[in-house]
């Protein structure tokens, strides 16, 4: 049978998937057939099919290298809820239990094993592949989260940079490395450095069309969260902040507001921090307040939103980060506050890092990238999805496409807050700058004899609010940069020269006062099911928490959100029906057909 066919079998008879979702067909016919691949694809698009299917193609076991240990249980119980033969072989397992692994590995009984970088590289372990090797019985080596091979990348784990050796001492089995998320000069460095020059690309939309992006000028950050969160008590999301006080500070908060909230960052203890991500993905409708320590490899699908209370780093660093909502496909949201104070911020982590300057000038790009998103003045999938070199149409599902900004010609107040801050010294911030433009006589002003300078009192004509929007969109268009050792001053760039000798014209959006009430799409943030079809729904929620809390794994392993939504509209009444239904694989109907079927009777 030729392999296409035999990879569609296996995609119905034990994921329960009627069709393969873009390359990933073409992907895992050339793996399994032997090939090399690297492949990028958006979070939810269906990565890990891409080897779970060749590894059950190919003869012996396939080694997947993730660095993720905390998570490793889950996928394995989520295959083995599959019907599939997995294991993980890490630090958390002893003695006895790692044998049984490597075991069950040379006798054929695991048809995948998760593993770490650091065990894949003992010498033990490279032993114990040398002989699988010699007998023929590594199916493949699948690199799960591959740009952490990237030196300059914010995932970077140093192990990574040895799986080159891979290749060199297995020159036959197929590798097949994966990430959601890398620029140009990311791919290019995954390539290098793991040693995938011949490997095939195979290069996925970025785009998440169920994600509906916002950004929202930063006023009071708690209470314009509050605002986006109305009405959507007991949902799970994530609500990213720049530090780990911040992050404890806000789950607090959030909880004492009706809103169950964990914190999550790098200086809690590993129990707590472990409990708290646990919980997160085992229990419905918790929020996870977290830095950026938390997140990679999250395979929760019904995260449906991800709020940042303060600007990430980059672009690339926000797709990640806004990824983690909506893995089922289901409507989902991506929020976001920022102001002046973030860039200051992200400019001072860039220049106080000990990276190399030409990494600095990179970053630096990266972060006005970033900010050139925030204010831009045409739709935001379309500024997110060409800075990954694709073209998009105006996409209608973000905060600029529902109420597009009015544009005005901001030539000659560009030219005033430039010569604001020229004329200052380049040493104040944006309120003082403000304050002068304006012609308020404040005390600072005075100190320093600013009333008497020729632009005091020039800006008269717009209020702060559009002052502050001016100074946020000539950082983005990196004609102003935020300088934190002169405390938040902004500096001008050569840039500039061209604004204030009036050989270049600026565009300029006016600013939004956007009410605090969820968008239109966040009350309903999943598709509505009729009445009836709503209290089956929730009975098959019930019926999975019980299940998944009797087995101690995630409810999600046990089924997604998207299959009970089914099974309560469409109510099989056989399981021959059950087969029709998405992810209802063989191993689940043999599970759990026979509940299914008798409470949908029960419910009918």
């Amino acid at each position: 049978m030729p392999t296409h066919s035999r990879a569609l079998d296996i995609l119905r008879d034990v994921f329960g998937y009627s069709a393969f979702r873009g390359e990933q067909a073409e992907i895992i016919t050339h793996v399994a057939g032997g090939g090399d691949a690297m492949v990028l694809m958006p979070t939810g698009g269906g990565k890990s099919l891409c080897y779970q299917i060749p590894a059950l193609l190919r003869p012996g076991c396939a080694i997947v290298v993730s660095p993720l240990i905390a998570l490793m249980q889950d996928q394995v119980d989520a295959l083995t809820q599959l019907g599939v033969k997995a294991a993980c072989l890490n630090s958390t397992l002893d003695w006895r239990e790692a044998q049984a692994v490597e075991q069950g590995i040379f006798n054929g009984g695991l048809d995948l094993v998760y593993i770490a970088p650091e065990r894949l590289l003992l010498d033990r372990t490279l032993a114990m592949l040398d002989a699988l090797y010699e007998a023929g019985k590594v199916a493949l080596f699948a690199i799960d989260e591959a740009h952490c091979v990237s030196q300059w990348g914010h995932d970077f784990r140093p192990e990574y940079l040895q799986l080159s050796a891979l290749h060199e001492r297995y020159p036959a089995v197929p590798r097949i490395a994966l990430t959601a998320t890398a620029d140009q000069a990311t791919r290019n460095e995954m390539l290098a450095r793991l040693g995938l020059g011949e490997a095939r690309v195979f290069l996925s939309s970025f785009d998440r069309p169920n994600i509906r992006y916002t950004v929202v000028e930063k006023d009071n950050a708690k209470k314009q969260l509050l605002g986006f969160l109305a009405g959507r008590q007991g949902q799970a999301g994530i609500v990213y902040c720049l530090s780990r006080k911040k992050v404890e500070e806000t789950a607090t908060w959030l909880s004492a507001q009706g809103y169950p909230a964990l914190p999550y960052h790098a200086g809690l203890p590993a129990d707590e921090r472990a409990a708290n991500q646990r919980r997160f993905l085992r229990e419905d409708g918790l929020i996870m307040c977290a830095t950026i320590a938390f997140g990679m490899g999250i395979d929760k699908p019904d995260v449906r939103f991800v709020a940042h209370l303060d600007l990430p780093k980059s672009i690339e660093a926000y797709y990640q980060e806004t990824g983690r909502a909506g893995r089922d496909g289901e409507p989902s949201e991506a929020w976001m506050t920022y102001g002046m104070q973030d860039v200051a911020l992200q400019h001072t982590r860039i220049a106080e890092s000990g990276a190399a300057e030409s990494q600095k000038i990179l970053e630096a790009q990266r972060l006005t990238a970033l900010l050139a998103y925030c204010e831009a003045p045409r739709c935001r999938r379309q500024v997110l999805l060409n800075y990954f070199g694709e073209d998009r149409q105006p996409c209608g599902n973000c905060d600029v496409c529902a109420e597009p900004p009015e544009l005005w010609d901001g030539t000659q107040a560009a030219q005033k807050a430039l010569s604001a801050i020229f004329r200052t010294g380049m040493r104040f911030g944006v309120t003082h700058l403000t304050d002068l433009l304006r012609g308020k006589a404040t005390d600072k002003v005075k100190q320093w004899n600013h009333d008497k300078l020729p632009t005091f009192g020039v800006g008269s004509d717009l209020d702060d609010h559009a002052w502050k929007s001016v100074f946020r969109q000539l950082a983005a268009a990196g004609l102003v940069q935020v300088d934190m050792a002169e405390h938040g001053a902004l500096q001008l760039t050569e840039n500039a020269r061209e604004v204030l000798k009036g050989q270049r014209a600026v565009q300029l959006r006016r600013p939004l006062k956007r009410k605090l009430t969820p968008s239109r799409s966040s009350s309903a943030a999943v598709s509505e099911l009729a009445p009836a079809d709503e209290v089956l729904f929730q009975l098959l929620r019930k019926w999975r928490a019980d299940t998944a809390r009797e087995q101690g794994v995630p409810a999600y392993v046990i089924l997604h959100d998207k299959t009970l939504r089914e099974l309560a509209e469409v109510r099989p009444v056989s399981h021959g029906l059950l087969a029709g239904i998405t992810g209802m694989g063989s191993a689940k109907i043999e599970h759990y057909g026979a509940e299914l079927l008798e409470l949908i009777r029960k419910e009918g």
